[in-house]
């Protein structure tokens, strides 16, 4: 057994046999006499599992890439698995000219995160393992996609975790601040360096589509943002109120409307909470109403006053419905999980003295895989409503 190999516990070991990349450092018998980077692990017995990242900063110390213990993680291997990801977005070129290409563990690559961006690629490299491989990550990359820049947003908390620091940095060619991309049909602009996330919420892509065939009379965003909900809605609603409490955010948003020359849009800078129960005390009622905050649940300690948070959020926007009107609300908080998420809304309903259908529920699209082994790789999840009267 080497001293660069990592040798487990039978509790790590099982983590891995149930479908869970992650290796915690507590379940870590020897370390690896090795820097970050990929090492092999073996179990008490010396049986080898298979190769994983090795981050010797953090908690989650392995995360494995490969449980065939005779692979080479080598430039070739990146190249293999990275097509592999790549390909199966085929299917959303049609559509949409942003999307993701690699979704971390969703895609056996853990702690890596590709977006592409027209011809443009924004990539995070979130641990210490995945870091050492940069250069053959880029180059796979390029060579793939013949991108004409890749930009990392690696300004995200959790590289600190990972002992890393955290900036942002081109890695290939040129980018630029700001692209306008395509999504059914539409156009926006996508803050490459400073946007949420790596420029934009892509994971919601779909669930707006599913809002513009459903949307009718007046409509209702909550936590606009820059638009995007709005838009999709603007196109068969009568009007669209869009409502952030960002002034930046929602000139980004009159900016994406004016080019799609979209004129039935008010862009409103208001608390959402506070915007609710105001529009409750004049008596108004929308036909369609969006949801989408911010992730209220950042860990679990913050999860019940967060669930407080959207039901009270829910629970005005039903009462708000006309008969007939359709609620979507959404939440991408991992800690609020498919059950709680529902039992929320049956809260809520329950709450607001009337009767919801629920006409449908939304998972993550094609392009954020979530596995069912891995929790960690779903957060996003969605509800379609109807208030029967």
């Amino acid at each position: 057994m080497s001293g660069s190999d990592a040798v487990v516990s039978s509790r790590g070991a099982l983590r891995w046999t149930e479908g869970h990349p992650w290796i915690f450092k507590s379940d870590i018998t020897q370390s690896p006499a090795a820097p970050a980077g990929c090492v092999n692990v073996r179990d008490a017995r010396g049986r080898p599992l298979g190769w994983a990242l090795w981050s010797p900063a953090s908690e989650i110390a392995l995360r494995r890439v490969d449980a065939d213990p005779a692979a080479r993680i080598d430039s070739a291997w990146w190249h293999s698995r990275l097509a592999r990801a790549i390909g199966r977005r085929a299917p959303l070129e049609s559509d949409a000219t942003a999307f993701r290409l690699v979704h971390a563990e969703g895609d056996g690559l853990p702690s890596l995160v590709v977006d592409r961006y027209d011809r443009w690629l924004v990539v995070q490299l979130l641990s210490a393992g995945i870091e050492t491989f940069r250069d053959d990550i880029v180059r796979a990359l390029v060579d793939l996609t013949g991108c004409e820049g890749i930009l990392a947003r690696n300004d995200a908390s959790v590289r600190s975790r990972e002992g890393l620091s955290r900036d942002v940095e081109l890695l290939h060619g040129t980018v630029p601040d700001e692209v306008a991309v395509i999504e059914h049909g539409l156009r926006y602009v996508a803050a490459l360096r400073t946007g949420q996330k790596t420029g934009a919420f892509l994971d919601q892509r779909e669930n707006r589509a599913l809002v513009a065939s459903v949307a009718r009379g007046r409509a209702l965003d909550l936590f606009s943002y820059h638009g995007s909900f709005a838009l999709h809605l603007a196109r068969r609603a009568d009007q669209v109120i869009a409502v952030d409490s960002s002034a930046a955010a929602l000139d980004r948003g009159r900016q994406n409307a004016a080019l799609n020359g979209t004129a039935n849009i008010t862009f409103t800078e208001a608390d959402a909470f506070e915007f609710l129960r105001a529009e409750l005390q004049t008596g108004a009622r929308y036909q369609t109403i969006v949801v989408d905050p911010p992730a209220f649940a950042k860990n679990r300690a913050s999860l019940a006053g967060a669930v407080r948070g959207y039901r009270d959020l829910n629970l005005h926007a039903m009462r708000l419905l006309e008969p007939g009107g359709l609620l979507f609300t959404a939440s991408c908080s991992y800690h609020l999980t498919k059950p709680l998420f529902l039992d929320m809304l049956r809260d809520a309903g329950a709450a607001s003295g009337r009767r919801m259908i629920l006409r449908g529920l939304t998972v993550q699209p094609l392009d954020h895989p979530e596995l069912i082994t891995i929790p960690e790789t779903g957060y996003l999840k969605g509800a379609l409503l109807e208030a029967l009267d």
